[in-house]
């Protein structure tokens, strides 16, 4: 996929992974970047994260990011704290770069296993000489359970060109999760712009994604800007809010041993949070998912987990619809199970929930549940 102006990406090999496999990336700019973050809220924070956090609040100047897919990096103390310093600095070094010049870092894998350094060292070198204006060789590093690559682009009518790049696939849930989402754009919009609209941004897309309610330690969205080409503010908004809605569906749709989309739309909710709230709680049910991957339309399931949020409902004229069927409107409807069922066989699931209490709306998406989730997690330990 072509990158928007200013940006070079480059993929390859470190050994980190036994598989050999791909896991080591590289985002560079030459010119600064103006750049937004959102990250992890789990109390427990890779370095990586950290590093990147206490950038964002200095005025150092920030050309790209690294990003190994072979080890978490996290919970290793102080050593962790210093391999992720040196992780930077060896990026800083491939890319030619000054000492108050910044790459920021990224790290995916299992946790609690020491960085080994010295491939990182070894390889970094020979993976900047191999960047380009392509973005296939960095996705594919990125990845770890990951059955596919995840990519999107838009382009504007300036000219600009937005293109996103995500990994993600288990140890996903609202808040963030183990998913790593890079946005690039060469639209022109001031930093402090860019930094307001991105939580909201976030709030919507990645954070309403769940496929086993486990948050990581290491997880991270952010949207850069090479500042290349002036452009109507709102059309980027509107297209870069595609762009991550459209990632977080993507992530959803990969879940680890998944075999359908879930989408989960809320009307009628009080307000936004609580239209959120209940759609999240849809999507991640254990039972709802399992329900999914059966093609059970259960429609008990989705009302048991609605009405355990905190969202408001008016249980008497509450209405739910699977595959536009109405199953359940203040009492059970009629309808053809097994008709129904054969609807729900196919690769997406839309569940439609009206709490009747409200104006508000919200989605969000996820994916069933199968056999093959426990089997990937029973035997991943890289």
């Amino acid at each position: 996929m072509k990158l928007p102006e200013g940006f070079q990406l480059a993929g390859g090999s470190c050994g980190i992974k036994g598989s050999g496999k791909p896991d080591l990336g590289l985002i560079y700019s030459a010119t600064p970047l103006n750049w937004a973050l959102a990250a992890t809220q789990n109390r427990l924070k890779a370095p990586c994260v950290t590093r990147n956090q206490a950038r964002y609040g200095s005025s150092q100047s920030v050309h790209g990011i690294v990003v190994n897919s072979g080890n978490a990096n996290c919970a290793n103390g102080e050593r962790g704290i210093w391999d992720n310093e040196d992780f930077a600095a060896i990026a800083v070094n491939a890319l030619g770069l000054s000492s108050v010049q910044v790459i920021l870092t990224a790290s995916t894998g299992v946790i609690g296993q020491k960085l080994e350094v010295d491939k990182l060292r070894q390889a970094l070198p020979l993976v900047a000489r191999d960047l380009s204006n392509d973005s296939s060789n960095f996705a594919e590093a990125i990845l770890t359970t990951d059955t596919r690559t995840k990519q999107i682009a838009a382009n504007l009518s300036s000219g600009a060109r937005i293109v996103g790049i995500a990994k993600g696939s288990g140890m996903i849930h609202p808040n963030m999760a183990t998913m790593l989402a890079f946005i690039m754009t060469d639209a022109v919009i001031p930093q402090e712009n860019l930094r307001t609209i991105w939580p909201g941004m976030v709030e919507r897309s990645f954070n309403q994604v769940t496929v086993d309610g486990d948050s990581s330690p290491n997880d991270m969205a952010m949207v850069f800007s090479s500042q290349q080409v002036p452009t109507n503010e709102a059309e980027f908004i509107e297209a870069l809010e595609v762009i991550c809605q459209n990632l977080a569906q993507k992530i959803a749709r990969d879940g680890e041993g998944a075999s359908k989309l879930i989408t989960v739309n809320i009307t009628g909710a009080k307000n936004r949070q609580e239209a959120r709230a209940a759609a999240r709680a849809v999507v991640r049910s254990p039972l709802v998912k399992a329900a999914a991957h059966g093609n059970d339309p259960n429609w008990g399931r989705i009302l048991v987990a609605v009405g355990a949020t905190i969202a408001s409902v008016d249980l008497a004229n509450l209405e739910i619809r699977i595959q536009n069927v109405t199953v359940y409107k203040g009492i059970p409807q009629d309808f053809d199970a097994q008709e129904l069922s054969a609807k729900m066989a196919g690769s997406e699931l839309l569940i439609e929930i009206d709490l009747a209490a409200g104006p508000a709306v919200g989605t969000a998406w996820g994916c069933d549940l199968s056999e093959d989730y426990v089997h990937i997690n029973a035997d991943y330990h890289t």
